[in-house]
């Protein structure tokens, strides 16, 4: 079975290329500026923006699966653009989607949201998120939308990063106490997307952890993990600040973990357990 990546050189891109790969899936990747440094995967560069080189890389690979991990951030023509224009590919030439989204396409007024819950973004990120999903929907009715959480590795993500910086001193800011999601483990996260990718469901899932935490709890099991002081994270309150955004989404899970062999765990699981 062959497996592209769309993506695969970020960070949850990469642990989807090593996952596939060990799988014993023949495996290709996309990446935007530069390649992932996996040897085991076969490489290509992708603008989502260009159609011609979206349908010349679908056409070379000729992919049974595609799993759609790129970011493109509040940029329209990649991130809602380019999902579509890939989803309509992958229909044409008959492979499998799995598209990642996020618990941003949320506004926060209702807090807890499972899959049958209606999109309702505050940010050019979440509607550019929000308008991917209904495009790829319903250009490709049997693609896979997968929303998730905050996703965290074992180190190398960026809130990650940021814990270490602010408990160096070398970086400013605050984790803010009022700001939750529901964290998930990268490894985690690949397992359940490549195992979506393998069987016959589609639409809406949802892929977060368990746990609801702010930006300031998860912090501190970062730090307590890592053997930094918890007491040097500044806190603050994102109600309080300029920062755009919902403060409590909370995906529900239940319904999507009750048909994965892969367990989500949760952040207070996978910050005090081994990968």
């Amino acid at each position: 079975m062959t497996v592209l990546i769309i993506g695969g050189s970020g960070f949850l891109g990469a642990e989807l290329v090593r996952q596939a790969a060990r799988a014993g899936h023949a495996t290709a990747a996309t990446y935007a500026t530069r390649p992932g440094t996996a040897s085991h995967a076969a490489w290509y560069p992708l603008d989502l923006r260009n159609a011609a080189r979206v349908e010349a890389v679908m056409a070379e690979v000729g992919a049974d699966l595609v799993v759609n991990a790129s970011s493109g951030d509040a940029d329209w023509a990649v991130t809602a653009q380019g999902a579509v224009r890939l989803a309509m590919a992958a229909a044409k030439y008959g492979s499998r989607l799995v598209h990642v989204s996020s618990d941003a396409v949320f506004s926060g007024a209702r807090v807890h949201y499972d899959e049958s819950c209606l999109p309702d973004p505050v940010t050019p990120y979440g509607a550019a998120k929000a308008a991917a999903e209904t495009g790829i929907l319903l250009v490709h009715p049997q693609a896979v939308v997968a929303r998730t959480s905050l996703i965290i590795g074992n180190g190398d993500s960026v809130h990650e990063r940021i814990v270490h910086e602010l408990a160096a001193g070398t970086r400013d800011g605050a984790l803010f106490t009022d700001d939750i999601r529901c964290p998930v483990r990268v490894a985690d996260l690949a397992a359940a997307l490549l195992e979506l990718a393998c069987g016959d469901t589609a639409g809406v899932h949802h892929l977060a952890g368990p746990d609801p935490v702010s930006r300031h709890e998860l912090g501190i099991l970062i730090a307590t993990r890592d053997g930094l002081d918890a007491s040097r994270l500044p806190t603050g309150l994102r109600s309080r600040s300029t920062l755009p955004g919902a403060l409590d989404v909370r995906l529900d899970s239940r319904a999507t973990q009750r048909k994965l062999r892969t367990t989500l765990r949760g952040a207070h699981q996978f910050c005090t357990t081994p990968a």
